[in-house]
């Protein structure tokens, strides 16, 4: 029973590590019991393997996103069409309130 209790103890603690992780990366608060879970399985808990390799991964497509390569295939991806059509009725709307307001135009 002991020793299950300390591998409940040790999944807890290596959730909480990675809660925490996410915390720091998007900039959330921070939680008292997720650091109370991580002091009472000794301070000495690393994330798992397999979330070592997730976090990693998740990191790797942060920074190609952030790359000034993957902000080009951003405006490769982008419907042109769309962005004009927005931007006439942006226009359209803007032209038809000052006409409004004017009575000069």
């Amino acid at each position: 029973r002991m020793e299950r209790d300390a591998a409940f103890a040790q999944k807890k603690a290596e959730r909480a590590v990675l809660r925490v992780h996410l915390r720091e990366k998007y900039r959330l608060p921070k939680s008292e019991l997720d650091e109370n879970q991580i002091q009472m399985a000794g301070d000495d808990v690393g994330l798992p393997e397999d979330l070592q390799k997730m976090v990693a991964e998740d990191q790797e497509e942060e920074e190609d996103k952030d790359s000034i390569l993957g902000q080009l295939q951003n405006i490769q991806n982008m419907d042109m069409d769309a962005i004009k059509e927005k931007a006439q009725a942006t226009f359209t709307e803007m032209k038809q309130a000052a006409e409004q307001k004017c009575s000069m135009m």
